[in-house]
């Protein structure tokens, strides 16, 4: 499954990102004209075994925001353009780059903040920090976000004890349906 899944990823993150690159600059034009600062933002996030690497997501928030999870960050720090993007999910199209690199998988657990010290306990306690993460998960279309730490751990965890490609396709498609 594993070197599968490595092609499905690699596979379908260049088609994805051939696919809605008309998308991603037109959504790269709509954020530099909204507000001063790059469209595009690397921020440090946990990976495969706990080490760092830079996600890169279209900038949904006003330059000089304080690098917090979304649950916690102020609700006037998003920009207008910003509010669509995070509505559709379209703030996440860089991270096929990620993907691309080998950095993240299409489907797995979302990556974290370094910051999010209870998050990484639980989910190196359940083994989850194995895995890559990923762009979407179960967690994303159960809705469970990281204002839960246990519970998006052990939703984490239960996505990897039952990991197939059939469910990242319904976790694919959710993800579509959601937005």
């Amino acid at each position: 499954m594993k070197a599968a899944k490595q092609i499905f990823d690699l596979a379908g993150a260049a088609l994805l990102l051939v696919a809605t690159s008309p998308v991603l600059a037109l959504t790269v034009l709509a954020v530099r004209a909204s507000s001063p600062g790059p469209a595009i933002f690397s921020q440090v996030r946990v990976g495969r075994d706990g080490r760092l690497f830079r996600c890169h997501k279209l900038r949904t928030m006003y330059v000089g925001t304080p690098s917090l999870p979304s649950h916690e960050a102020p609700a006037d720090s998003v920009t207008s353009v910003g509010k669509v993007l995070r509505k559709f999910k379209l703030d996440e199209l860089p991270q096929f780059w990620n993907v691309l690199k080998g950095e993240m998988s299409l489907v797995g657990p979302r990556p974290c903040l370094p910051t999010q010290t209870e998050l990484i306990e639980c989910r190196r306690r359940l083994g989850v920090l194995a895995a890559l993460p990923g762009i979407t998960g179960l967690a994303q279309i159960r809705g469970i976000d990281m204002s839960n730490p246990e519970l998006l751990a052990e939703t984490d965890a239960a996505y990897l004890r039952t990991a197939s490609f059939w469910l990242d396709l319904r976790i694919l498609f959710g993800t579509l349906y959601r937005s």
